[in-house]
């Protein structure tokens, strides 16, 4: 890949699951594009797909900003929902705040943060009750040392 960096932006729409996953599909067919490896493509996509996704349930929506270079892609999905309020219990698997209504359409099952955590190389969590939840994930392109 080109020394060049790459900006995008994608709009996270709230409650809308026909349309939730297309800013993780478009990022993950750049990937594809750039020739990136397919394993690091697949934790990129994994990761960033369950971020989109919680933004949609419990986020009220957000923006998702992606910068991809040489050596790894960092993603951001920004949202201003309720926040998080105990991240280490909503870390563990199967934990999850979600509605019955949306466990019934197959989301929510407790599994998107610690699928985030075990996809991505880095992966930071800010968030504040009532303010929102700002997630970075980094994915490196090559093995880190």
């Amino acid at each position: 890949m080109a020394k060049s960096r790459m900006d995008l932006h994608y709009e996270i729409p709230a409650d809308d699951f026909a349309r939730a996953g297309e800013a993780s599909s478009s990022v993950k067919k750049i990937l594809v594009q750039l020739g990136i490896d397919p394993v690091r493509i697949k934790k990129a996509a994994i990761s960033m797909y369950e971020a989109e996704i919680n933004a949609v349930i419990h986020g009220g929506g957000g923006n998702a900003e992606v910068t991809i270079d040489a050596d790894k892609i960092v993603i951001r999905i920004i949202d201003s929902g309720p926040g998080i309020e105990d991240l280490e219990l909503a870390m563990q698997e199967g934990y999850t705040t979600a509605t019955d209504e949306i466990r019934e359409m197959g989301f929510g099952a407790g599994m998107g943060l610690p699928n985030m955590k075990r996809y991505a190389d880095e992966l930071d969590i800010q968030t504040e009750k009532g303010k929102g939840t700002v997630v970075t994930i980094v994915v490196y392109f090559h093995q880190q040392g």
